[in-house]
């Protein structure tokens, strides 16, 4: 069994996942040899802080070991990625894999003999969700019905949310001036769409910042997340892109002003460009649970890495 999307993962799953992320986190030392003697290798194409330090120092918390593999120092790149696979395979026990394309997790999924963990690719982020989750099960005490506004470019973490709504009684309102095109996902949007769970605002019929405001006081979570994707926020190639972005989202910010008086949880996957997406001041706002919620990652690595191997 591999973690490519949710998607694929049924209701009783991820509920039963997010009881026991809570519970790692809770009684660390139950679960201190969970893993013991067992290996997994990390394969990242895409820089990482919180998904790789979650899969590393969690294999080792659960008495397992960790190998971090760089794309560029291996034969990954100049190989069939189908035939790496399956040598990788053969040395551990379960893979995490942060790939640029959704179409090589795929593959790639397709070749292992050991579980395969989807930590990012340029559709779907499926461990960000699952840690979303436990956080908002953390601080509201439920997931059905809880009401969660995503603000900002419509990317791979907004569609690992909605997926993961889907399935646990999330509703979830985009608002998104931007879609990432390796992001569009019409069968799932159609599919939550039609369950109740997920809505998309059309951005012209928002009369301002009064008018998002009020669509975000309907909710118990505000969630944002990067305008550009981090592999281009300092490419030069990339400059003319991002100015154009950063022009057309600076109205979509959260900040003091657009959340006075509102009563929200906010949330961000980070790492947060200060300034952009979010005002700074908001990351130590008492409403925000986005550190919390990163620290979630590493329980809820551990969680998913034990469900994988059978563990659990």
């Amino acid at each position: 069994m591999h973690l490519i999307t949710l998607k694929n993962w049924s209701e009783t799953k991820i509920l039963k996942t997010v009881e026991d992320c809570l519970k790692i986190k809770k009684y660390p030392e139950k679960y201190r040899h969970a893993a013991g003697g067992l290996s997994l290798a990390l394969l990242f194409q895409k820089t990482s802080t919180r998904t790789r330090c979650a899969g590393e120092v969690g294999i080792v918390q659960l008495g397992g070991h960790a190998h971090y593999l760089d794309w560029r120092t291996t034969n990954f790149g100049l190989a069939d990625l189908s035939d790496e696979i399956r040598v990788l395979s053969a040395y551990v026990d379960i893979i995490l894999a942060r790939f640029l394309k959704h179409g090589d997790i795929c593959e790639a999924g397709t070749a292992a003999s050991v579980p395969i963990i989807n930590g990012c690719c340029d559709r779907y982020h499926p461990t960000q969700a699952l840690g979303d989750l436990m956080t908002i099960q953390e601080h509201l005490g439920r997931l059905e019905g809880v009401k969660v506004c995503f603000i900002g470019v419509h990317n791979n973490v907004c569609n690992s949310l909605i997926a993961a709504g889907m399935k646990v009684g999330l509703e979830v309102t985009v608002v998104a001036p931007e879609i990432n095109p390796a992001a569009v996902d019409k069968e799932l949007w159609s599919e939550a769409s039609q369950k109740g769970c997920y809505k998309s605002v059309e951005t012209d019929s928002i009369d301002g910042a009064l008018g998002l405001q009020e669509i975000i006081a309907q909710n118990d979570v505000v969630y944002t997340d990067t305008w550009i994707d981090m592999e281009f926020f300092t490419d030069p190639d990339f400059a003319e892109e991002r100015e154009r972005r950063i022009k057309k989202m600076m109205p979509y910010q959260l900040n003091l002003a657009l959340l006075k008086g509102l009563d929200c949880k906010i949330m961000h996957c980070l790492p947060a460009h200060r300034g952009y997406e979010i005002a700074g001041e908001l990351l130590d706002d008492p409403r925000t649970i986005i550190f919390e919620q990163s620290e979630n990652r590493l329980h809820s690595m551990k969680a998913i890495i034990l469900e994988l191997l059978g563990r659990l």
